[in-house]
């Protein structure tokens, strides 16, 4: 099923290649200007999955130079919001409901978030008045750990009118 928000990205995932990180970080970030301040890159969007890049740079580091717990959360609730996004009816409100961080160990260079939606929490979306599911989203550092284990629940109900 298609809202808005997937039409606009099924369009520019059909530009060129070089275009389309450009061209979907500039919707986003327009959008949900916070993310923006964080320098966040989506690499790639589709119903089924996202990836997202945030680099290690002097805007979002902490007092000992790695990427700021908050800059690392920010990056796991838009690469999970988005893929949320990709599936939730134009009728319907998206929101999260809740979020849980666990900083396993210091972060080592940029990050990388892959969030992922089943097909059985996509038809629950799609077909159910109102609910919530669990985004599982994965982050790794540059020497390929997973640095942080993130939790994002996503909710979704009926737009007032």
């Amino acid at each position: 099923m298609a809202n808005k928000f997937s039409t606009f990205v099924n369009k520019v995932n059909k530009a060129p290649q070089f275009m389309q990180s450009f061209l979907l970080t500039t919707l986003f970030t327009t959008k949900v200007k916070f993310a923006g301040t964080t320098g966040v890159k989506i690499e790639q969007i589709t119903h089924q999955q996202t990836r997202l890049f945030l680099k290690n740079k002097k805007a979002v580091q902490n007092h000992i130079g790695g990427i700021h717990a908050i800059a690392a959360a920010v990056l796991a609730e838009s690469a999970t919001g988005i893929v949320f996004g990709m599936n939730v009816p134009d009728s319907k409100l998206p929101l999260l409901k809740a979020m849980k961080v666990n900083y396993q160990r210091r972060m080592q260079g940029n990050l990388t978030a892959i969030a992922k939606l089943t097909t059985e929490q996509i038809t629950q979306i799609e077909q159910q008045e109102k609910g919530d599911v669990m985004v599982l989203v994965t982050i790794t550092d540059e020497s390929g750990q997973q640095p942080i284990e993130c939790e994002m629940q996503w909710a979704w109900v009926n737009k007032k009118r």
